[in-house]
């Protein structure tokens, strides 16, 4: 069997991803560094050929992982984060294996800890208009894009790759719905609210062609005429909520949260709610019903004569 250098098989698998299995950009960039930490860490065992590794050394990598370095102040990755890396690594030899490169998959009985459940942290309804009124004034073309986009993010639960990939075809304002483009190159139409298509239209008349230098498809463009980025997405929420006064840990997915939280606060189905996200298991929506369970029960233990 043909010696193949590590980091080489890491790149044909990368490959593998975004040609064969069109997984995402930002799945595959995920994978890569997982799988450049754990060629690092075989390196510094002195393994250098794929053939080489043995299970041993993909169970202590994990191990590693969840120490850290305390000589470096190198802390360990939580258990999340470690089952994330895990998955890369079993891809990436279950991958080698049937290609040949290897004889056998040297990972495939490594199992990654249990992830506790955590419950998705939710802003109040309250707490979420207060962050979009504060998206700026509304006679600036940033002030008005920053608006529309915190709008859609909340109206339609949406992921921050999602509404910064749209183009401005991607939405029927008459109609009231957008095309999301979720993981893998799913597709979605999902209703957005009139105070966000109100936004959009401010936004595109008013704020949008004086942000437009060039030509491009892209409905959220940034002071240079490109699309706006992730990271750029990500800070005008950020921004939003520090004026807005909301004192918690805010992001992009927060918004995503509270979408749904509020949905079936208000008596949304399960299963609507899991198409509206794009969750291809209602296992992975079913976590915010323990969200409405919670505030029932502080309810029901403050307003009940005989809760307690």
């Amino acid at each position: 069997m043909t010696q193949v250098s590590t980091p080489d098989v890491v790149q044909r698998y990368l490959d593998h991803l975004t040609v064969e299995r069109g997984s995402a950009r930002n799945t595959v960039a995920s994978y890569r560094r997982d799988l450049e930490r754990y060629t690092g860490f075989l390196a510094g065992r002195g393994v250098h050929s794929l053939a080489e590794v043995s299970e041993t050394d993909v169970r202590e990598f994990l191990v590693s992982l969840r120490k850290g370095d305390r000589d470096d102040g190198v802390p360990g990755l939580a258990d999340s984060s470690v089952a994330r890396t895990l998955v890369a690594t079993r891809g990436f030899h279950k991958f080698a294996a049937a290609e040949g490169i290897v004889a056998e998959d040297v990972a495939h009985a490594v199992r990654p800890p249990k992830a506790p459940r955590r419950l998705p942290k939710a802003l109040s309804v309250d707490e979420v208009l207060a962050i979009l009124e504060a998206a700026g004034a509304p006679d600036h073309p940033r002030a008005l894009r920053d608006r529309a986009m915190l709008e859609l993010l909340y109206s339609c639960g949406a992921r921050i790759s999602e509404v910064t990939a749209l183009d401005v075809d991607d939405l029927d304002t008459e109609h009231r719905a957008v095309v999301l483009r979720g993981k893998g190159g799913k597709e979605r139409i999902v209703p957005v609210g009139r105070p966000a298509i109100a936004a959009v239209d401010a936004y595109l008349v008013r704020g949008r062609p004086a942000l437009a230098k060039r030509g491009t498809p892209a409905l959220f463009l940034n002071i240079r005429g490109g699309r706006l980025s992730r990271q750029s997405a990500w800070q005008v929420l950020v921004d939003a909520a520090a004026r807005a006064g909301v004192d918690k840990d805010v992001s992009p997915h927060t918004l995503r949260h509270s979408f749904a939280t509020h949905l079936l606060d208000g008596g949304a189905d399960v299963r609507v709610v899991q198409e509206l996200l794009g969750h291809s298991s209602v296992t992975t929506t079913q976590v915010y019903t323990l969200v409405t369970v919670n505030t029932m029960r502080e309810v029901y233990a403050t307003a009940h004569p005989r809760a307690r």
